[in-house]
């Protein structure tokens, strides 16, 4: 039954929609007949997953779809390392349910609070050059069309909406459920260093071959990063100390940065030391833990972020305009700069179709100015061929995506079929995908 629509707001807080009305479908059925109510009464209809996109894709004052109660099952292969899930699990559910059974996912990102339709949707990814975003582990999945039609797609079966959905926006379908690919679980080492930024560049090619996973942090106004490379070991022989991990993970990362951030927000002065005073306090540290344990961190200080997927070969450059955009503006950043890597994939609208991509993730503090930093840094990746990711704030239309990716107007196209009257519209997709259908005329 429809619930009361109270006012929803993403993780960040930086978005905010008030629904007509509140599903919460236990079963494919209700969803179909949620979807085919919207289309002829003529409302939009969204699904909502935890909220932790920074842009508008989950917003609708339409109905919204709720699928933490969606059931359709769960499958275990392990012989086939194969798992079938509902759409609306967290991802940390699905971690724990993989654990019992011996299985793992490939790779993750940073954290896993996602549900597993939201992560896979906007092309959520970790780090690793020769593993490609989440979405590359999908093998088959089954969506709710925008007439209310059921839809099973993989590799074999409706192979283009397959390449469509994976990373689909929630335009071309409600995902209900997904099948993935796993491995034998595995442990992780982290090793965590803090090092030169510019000996980290002149390192880099070896450095992302060498290890499985490599990422690394720049904070502004230093030339200091902290790199960590995570790569599998037989055994789990160096856990990390509990107290250790509250020490770095909860109180350093969380309560102290949180306090530091505060301060750098009502005196900006202070940044720059708070910057360099977190670039010199962070010191080496090797562990060893389950493979999801070491790859997802808690996050609990609040920020708003964009992200760039470009070309390898061209951060050194990305870098060097984002560190003279950072010395420009005329307020301070308080949050270090991501870099991580991965593999080049297939799916239409992913970040790293056809190309290795280094991923750019620049933060700010919630509360703090953004908007100028994040415009200019857009200016140059834009510039440098960066694609944004679908999932964290950008400016981009769909006159300036559709150059970016090859696959577009083949994604358009797959959307004009499974939803020609736009139930599953809102203004972000308005705005990066287009309105109306793309052969329709004025």
């Amino acid at each position: 039954m429809p619930g009361t629509p109270p006012a929803w707001s993403n993780w960040a807080g930086n978005q905010h929609s008030t629904a007509s009305a509140i599903l919460r479908p236990r079963t494919v059925e209700d969803i179909t007949e949620a979807v085919r109510a919207a289309a002829a009464a003529g409302r939009r209809i969204r699904a909502v997953g935890s909220g932790h996109s920074f842009t508008g894709a989950a917003l609708t004052d339409g109905d919204r779809l709720e699928l933490a109660e969606l059931d359709t099952g769960v499958t275990v292969d392990t012989a086939r390392r194969l798992v079938t899930v509902p759409a609306g699990m967290t991802l940390h559910a699905l971690n724990d349910l993989l654990a019992r059974h011996g299985l793992a996912l490939p790779n993750l990102g940073d954290i896993d609070a996602q549900t597993i339709a939201g992560a896979l949707s906007t092309g959520t990814h970790g780090t690793g050059a020769r593993l490609g975003c989440l979405s590359t582990f999908v093998t088959a999945l089954t969506l709710v069309t925008g007439a209310g039609e059921v839809l099973r797609c993989s590799a074999d079966e409706h192979r283009d909406v397959f390449a469509a959905a994976r990373v689909g926006l929630g335009a071309v379908g409600v995902l209900v459920e997904v099948t993935l690919r796993c491995v034998d679980a595995f442990v992780l080492r982290a090793h965590e260093r803090p090092a030169p930024l510019d000996a980290v560049l002149a390192e880099l090619p070896s450095l992302i071959e060498g290890h499985d996973h490599v990422e690394f942090y720049w904070f502004p106004y230093t030339s200091r990063v902290q790199v960590k490379t995570n790569d599998r070991v037989p055994a789990d022989d160096r856990p990390l100390p509990r107290w250790r991990g509250w020490l770095d993970d909860e109180f350093l990362a969380n309560t102290v940065f949180a306090g530091a951030c505060r301060l750098g927000r009502v005196v900006p002065a202070l940044a720059p030391g708070i910057s360099a005073v977190s670039a010199r306090a962070l010191t080496g540290r090797t562990y060893t833990g389950r493979s999801d344990r070491v790859f997802c961190t808690p996050r609990r200080v609040r920020f708003v972020e964009m992200e760039y997927a470009l070309p390898r070969a061209v951060l050194p450059t990305a870098l060097d305009a984002l560190r003279r955009i950072v010395d420009g503006l005329p307020f301070k950043v308080l949050f270090p700069v991501e870099v991580r890597f991965t593999a080049a994939d297939d799916i239409w609208l992913s970040h790293g179709y056809g190309r290795d991509s280094a991923y750019l993730a620049i933060h700010q503090y919630v509360g703090a100015p953004y908007e100028p930093y994040f415009r200019a840094f857009e200016e140059v990746a834009t510039e440098l061929g960066g694609r944004p990711h679908w999932g964290k704030l950008h400016w981009r239309d769909a006159a300036s995506l559709a150059p970016a990716y090859p696959k577009f107007r083949d994604f358009l196209a797959v959307r004009d079929r499974l939803d020609p009257q736009r139930v599953f519209a809102n203004d972000y997709l308005d705005r990066v995908l287009g309105g109306a259908p793309s052969g329709a005329t004025a």
